[in-house]
Formats: structure tokens, C-alpha cells, sequence
């Protein structure tokens, strides 16, 4: 139980003996704050809403409630005004944080909420054929992060890769490479070159209109089982795959299925037929659709009068298979925010149904990758390469290491894992509803609120260790050893990492934990600023390194939990 619990759990003890109700350990816990300057205290609670039940005003509540909450792990509580602020035995807190974090590793903020139950998982969900973008950089990462965390809480994720391989765009790349394809060139360079094949079908139909019929003709002849659409559609998927596989691996993300659209191919006729079942089906200008007018919502669109499913009968579909497959405690997707409208449809469709495991479902969504402060377009050419911006990053850490540590071992190694987390980072450290704008320069610099200089953080505490010659036994801590404020900071910090990992999966926020550790790589560098640490009496070093060790073990688990590799040498 974390030190927040327990003064929660003193202050609703405190509030039953006065007669109050209403006020249980978790809402008391939710009133907690934190004072804005350390002088203050540790915690605070104020007392605004308990005047009316005792009817009084809130400096008198606060006054009376402070000398009844005494004890462990306390050391004083004071009321201020209409607030208590309580003050904790920092020597106690210290020994129980650090012993449990060097005791438990990365296991410190474990939980076991998720009872080993399944999360399905849809991230990624690049469109074959089509380049790996900066904009699918997103919902990757995100979406992985995501699945760390709720494995952290106990959940066993399953990562899906629901690939765009399906659609009338296939029709039109089809059609493109019969007219202007050359498969020499695309075996050479198949993402580049049906980027290519794409980008010139949409500029030469600006002038031909009639493409675009012969785009849906060859989509049809696909959706039919003609041999030679088949063909050219699964090569093009397969190439692809080849493709994204090299990044996915470059980022280390992996996938427990990738079932695209076309997966779903033959399951929709049974939701149509479920639905028709359920007399959710009414007829509109020829077309089928789920009316949603209860919930003031446009209908949702099942089947086209052209006989063609859509996007909604394909989701449902899926959600009906990851039910059935994988019984979930909660599905996850996080696609776009634009796509907003179409998951609230589909929940509330699901739940037409009768299927109350709809609620369950979660949609997660995320904000655009900017270039230039404006949104990157495939079918326009103008798109950033996430394959090209990784290799850069790389380049430019590895121009890094040669010029200030050339004897590093492990040079490609690092270079790899700090370009590549500095590109993940730069998206996970920002929530993830806010729009970014993409700056390889600003995600590389080892200096403010990047992944590079948290990883350097966590490597220079692992020097800190090894010049020390940190011994994981250590003696207790010596008195006075961490009694400075730049200590307590740092403590204060590792005591609320199992707060944190709460929070973000809560709300499906990997920025929580980017902000984090951020914020300990920070603290723990005035730690390191003003407070001597090698030289100093063997039990006073002792104990300091044992904080250290205690840092590294915390953003080692933080930056895994994001996706981000730990280097102990940089």
C-alpha cells in the first residue's frame, strides 16, 4: 500500500469516528493533493467539502481533523487554513521504498487487477502496398505501449496488426500497375514503387474520371475471386508485409495476429443475417443500415446498394471473432481521432444486439502527425518515411558516439536503440489526443525532455554503480545518508511509479509514464548535481548508491514499459 493509501485510509477513520459518511479510503484518496511547494508538506487535504456534513467552516474541520491523524508513516500533520498538510518520516519512507524496489526489480508496480485475462489489442494497421509512414508511427507505438502496460496490470495483450489489405483502393492499384507497372522495379522496391504506381493513378484520374470506374471494376473483380486480381492483390500484400516487417522489428514490436480486413471477408454475411434476425435492418435510398436516432447519431451504414459491405459490417465482424476467440475483459483499439463517429456506431450497434460486452470496448484515439504544421497525405506524395527518419536517427546518434565516446561497446547496438527510442519517445511523451509536428532535431537532442536524455540519465546512474562498485546486498541506510532535498525528491518519486502505471492504464496514457520519467531523470540529476556520492564514508556511499540503484531499476522498467531500450553505457 502506497503512503497516499495509508494517510487516506488515517483521514476516513477519522472522518467514521465523527459520524461522517460518504467518505471511504478511495474518495478520501482522491481528494489528496500535492502541495505546490515541498515546505508545505508531502500531502494535503482539503477540507472545502466536508462543511456542510459537520457544519463548520473548513479551517475549523481542518484544525480538529489534524490532531486526531498521527502515526506511521507520519511525522507531523498540520492544519493551514482549510487545509491539512501532513508531513511523512522520510528516513522510514526511504528504507521501505528502496528496499522494496532493489527487492522486487522490475516487478516493483506490478499488479495483478487483470487476473491474467485477455486484452485484444488493434494497433498499427498499415495499408498494404502503401509506404510505412510517419503517421502510422502513432498508433504503433501507442498501441504497444499500451499492451506493456496492461501486461504490467496483470492483462495478457493480444497485439493486433489489422492490416488495410482491402478496398477499392487494391482496384485501383491494380489497375495502375497493368497500365504503367513493371514488376522488375517492383520486386526491386515494392513500397516505393507502388507509392509511385498510387501517387500517379490519382494525378492522371484528375484528367481521366474514367479510372476511377475502372478502379471500382477491378476492386469487384477482386471482392469476386478473379484469378488475376487475386494474384497481383496477394503479391503486393505479401511484399509489403516483407517490408513492414523490417521496421516493426527495428522498433521491436511484434504481433500475436495480423488478420486484416480481408480476413473478414467471409464472417460478415452472418452479422448481416444476425441483424436481420434482430429487426435492426431498415432500408434507406437501397442501402441497409442500423438507425442510431436514439442516440443522435447519422445510421449506421451495413450494406451499400450495390450489394458491397463496408467498413461497420467489417468491424462488427471482428468484434464478434475477438469476442468468441479471445472472451476479453476489455478490446482496445487505437486508431485516429477522426474515426471517433465511426467506434461510437459500432459500440452502440453491438449493443443493439443485445451484446452487453460492447461496453467493454474502448476506443483510442490519438491526434496527427504534423509535417510543417500540416497533415501528411499518401495520396498526394507528401508523406515523411518512418523506415528513413529511423536510419537517420541512427546515423545521427552513431555521428554522436564517434565524436564523444569512439571506445563504446556496442556501438551500432546503442545507436540503434537511442535513435529509435528517440523517435518513439517523442511521440509517447505527449498525450496522446494532442497533434504532433515532426522535428528529427528536436526528438535527437540529449539535453530537455527527450528519450535520449532520459536514456543517458539511466546510464549515467549505471556508471554511478560500477565506479561505486555497488554490491545489491547492501547494509541498511546509514542515518543522515539521504536526508538532503534533492533525496527526498527522488524518493518521492519511486514511491509513486505503481500510482502512475495505475493512471496510465486507467486511461490508456503512455504519457503519463513519459512524463514520469522525464521527471525522475530530472530529479535524480540534482540528486547527482549537489549531493557527493563516491566520495564520501563507505556506509554514507553505500546507502546513496543504493538509491541509485533503485533510479536505474525504476527508468529501466519506465522506458520498457514505452518501448525504449536501456542502454547502460552511451
Amino acid at each position: 500500500m502506497s503512503y497516499k493509501h495509508q494517510v487516506a485510509e488515517k483521514i476516513a477513520d477519522a472522518l467514521a469516528q465523527q459520524g461522517v459518511e460518504n467518505y471511504p479510503k478511495e474518495t478520501v484518496y482522491g481528494m489528496l493533493e500535492t502541495p505546490p511547494n515541498p515546505a508545505m508538506g508531502d500531502i494535503a487535504f482539503p477540507c472545502f467539502q466536508l462543511a456542510k456534513a459537520l457544519r463548520k467552516a473548513p479551517p475549523m474541520i481542518a484544525a480538529e481533523l489534524a490532531e486526531k491523524i498521527s502515526g506511521d508513516p507520519l511525522r507531523e500533520s498540520t492544519a493551514v487554513g482549510p487545509y491539512i498538510n501532513f508531513f511523512l518520516d522520510q528516513a522510514a519512507v526511504a528504507k521501505q521504498v528502496i528496499g522494496t524496489i532493489l527487492a522486487q526489480g522490475s516487478a516493483y508496480g506490478d499488479s495483478h487487477i487483470g487476473q491474467g485475462r485477455k486484452v485484444p489489442i488493434d494497433l498499427s494497421s498499415p495499408n498494404i502496398a502503401k509506404p510505412f509512414s510517419m503517421g502510422h508511427l502513432r498508433s504503433t507505438v501507442i498501441g504497444n505501449a499500451i499492451a506493456n502496460i496492461m501486461e504490467k496490470q496483470g492483462y495478457q495483450p493480444v497485439r493486433i496488426n489489422h492490416l488495410g489489405d482491402w478496398g477499392t483502393q487494391f482496384g485501383k492499384l491494380i489497375v495502375a500497375y497493368r497500365l504503367w507497372g513493371d514488376e522488375a522495379k517492383v520486386k526491386a522496391e515494392p513500397i516505393k514503387e507502388l507509392l509511385t504506381l498510387y501517387v500517379r493513378f490519382h494525378d492522371e484520374a484528375k484528367d481521366n474520371p474514367s479510372l476511377e470506374d475502372q478502379g471500382r471494376e477491378w476492386f469487384k473483380k477482386l471482392e469476386d475471386g478473379d484469378e488475376e486480381a487475386l494474384h497481383l492483390w496477394k503479391w503486393f500484400r505479401d511484399e509489403s508485409l516483407k517490408e513492414f516487417m523490417k521496421i516493426y522489428d527495428l522498433m521491436n514490436v511484434s504481433f500475436d495476429s495480423t488478420n486484416g480486413e480481408a480476413f473478414y471477408n467471409d464472417k460478415m454475411d452472418r452479422v448481416v443475417t444476425l441483424l436481420e434476425e434482430k429487426g435492426l435492418l431498415t432500408e434507406s435510398d437501397g442501402a441497409l443500415v442500423v438507425s442510431l436516432d436514439e442516440y443522435d447519431m447519422p445510421p449506421s451504414l451495413i450494406k451499400k446498394s450495390d450489394g458491397a459491405t463496408l467498413y461497420a459490417t467489417r468491424d462488427l465482424a471482428a468484434a464478434l471473432y475477438r469476442h468468441e476467440s479471445y472472451d476479453f475483459a476489455k478490446a482496445v483499439y487505437v486508431v485516429g481521432n477522426e474515426q471517433r463517429l465511426h467506434f461510437q456506431q459500432l459500440y452502440k450497434v453491438l449493443e443493439k444486439m443485445g451484446y452487453a460486452w460492447a461496453r467493454d470496448m474502448h476506443h483510442v484515439p490519438f491526434g496527427m502527425m504534423l509535417k510543417d504544421g500540416k497533415k501528411m497525405s499518401t495520396r498526394k506524395g507528401k508523406v515523411v518515411l518512418l523506415e528513413e527518419v529511423l536510419s537517420q536517427a541512427i546515423a545521427d546518434v552513431q555521428k554522436v558516439i564517434e565524436e564523444k565516446n569512439p571506445s563504446l561497446a556496442n556501438k551500432e547496438e546503442v545507436a540503434r536503440q537511442v535513435g529509435v527510442g528517440a523517435v518513439i519517445f517523442h511521440d509517447l511523451k505527449n498525450y496522446r489526443l494532442n497533434d504532433i509536428n515532426f522535428s528529427l532535431e528536436e526528438m535527437l537532442t540529449f539535453e530537455g525532455e527527450t528519450g535520449p536524455y532520459v536514456q543517458y540519465t539511466h546510464a549515467r546512474a549505471c556508471s554511478l554503480l560500477r565506479r561505486g562498485n555497488f554490491q545489491p546486498a547492501s547494509a541498511p541506510l546509514a542515518e543522515g545518508a539521504l536526508d538532503s532535498k534533492e533525496a527526498w525528491a527522488v524518493i518521492t518519486l519511486l514511491n509513486g511509479f505503481p500510482e502512475v502505471i495505475e493512471r496510465a492504464a486507467d486511461n490508456f496514457d503512455p504519457s503519463q509514464i513519459g512524463k514520469y520519467v522525464i521527471d525522475l531523470a530530472q530529479s535524480f540529476n540534482k540528486f547527482y548535481a549537489n549531493v557527493r556520492i563516491l566520495a564520501e564514508e563507505e556506509d554514507i556511499k553505500a546507502s546513496r548508491l543504493q538509491l541509485v540503484a533503485a533510479v536505474v531499476a525504476v527508468l529501466k522498467e519506465g522506458l520498457r514499459l514505452l518501448g525504449l531500450a536501456a542502454p547502460e553505457e552511451m
